[in-house]
Order: C-alpha cells, then structure tokens, then sequence
C-alpha cells in the first residue's frame, strides 16, 4: 500500500516564504485585497443575472440539464473579460458586419446589454 505524504503539497514552500517574508499587517492588506476583488467581481455577477444579461458571458445551464453552470462570482470575472474582448474586437465585427448586415440586430443587442453590463450599480 502506497502513502502519500499530502501534508507538503508543491505549494506550501511558497505560502510558508510569503508568511515568512510578509509582515503581518501586509497579509492582512493582502488578504483583504483578495476578499473586496471576490466580491467586486460577484456583485458584478449579481447585477448581471438580475438583468438577465449572462447569456451573454457563458452558458447558463449545461447541455443536457438544468443545473446551472457558472455561479455569480464566475459571470462577475468573465462579464469584465467579454467587455474588453469585445472592445478590442468591434473593428473586426464591423466587418464582418458589412459582410453579413441580417446578423447586425443581434449585433446591436449584444452592445446594448454590454452597455447594461459596465453601468454601475
């Protein structure tokens, strides 16, 4: 019988310098750094779903059932990562646009709920 030792997982060195180094003041900012991004990005979700607008950002249920995917914290991180990958590629969609003009209503909805989605609270 085989036993791993779990008690050193590859990461711990890492997290045992960074409390070594760390003052514990500059943790404590650290960690709440982390906490205020966590929920930044899951009220961001909230008010997402609440429009209903996370069509956009991903899949709300898996193919086959009605569990949802993604939770709000998920929508909230990758709504910000839809807008800015939206934005660097509206030149392209321009184009493609001219090309297609029966896909430019869709178009145009898309950028009305992307303008719902960076209002703020």
């Amino acid at each position: 019988m085989v036993v791993f030792n779990t008690s050193r997982l590859p990461l711990t060195p890492l997290i045992e310098a960074m409390f070594k180094e760390g003052s514990p003041d500059r943790i404590v900012r650290l960690i709440l750094l982390i906490a205020l991004s966590m929920t930044s990005a899951w009220l961001e979700g909230q008010k997402t779903q609440s429009q209903r607008k996370q069509s956009y950002v991903c899949r709300s249920t898996e193919q086959n059932g009605t569990r949802r995917r993604h939770s709000a914290f998920w929508i909230g991180l990758y709504g910000s990562i839809w807008i800015v990958s939206m934005n660097q590629c509206q030149e392209l969609a321009f184009l493609m646009m001219a090309l297609v003009p029966n896909k430019l209503p869709f178009y145009q909805q898309g950028l009305r709920d992307m303008m719902l989605i960076q209002q703020p609270f």
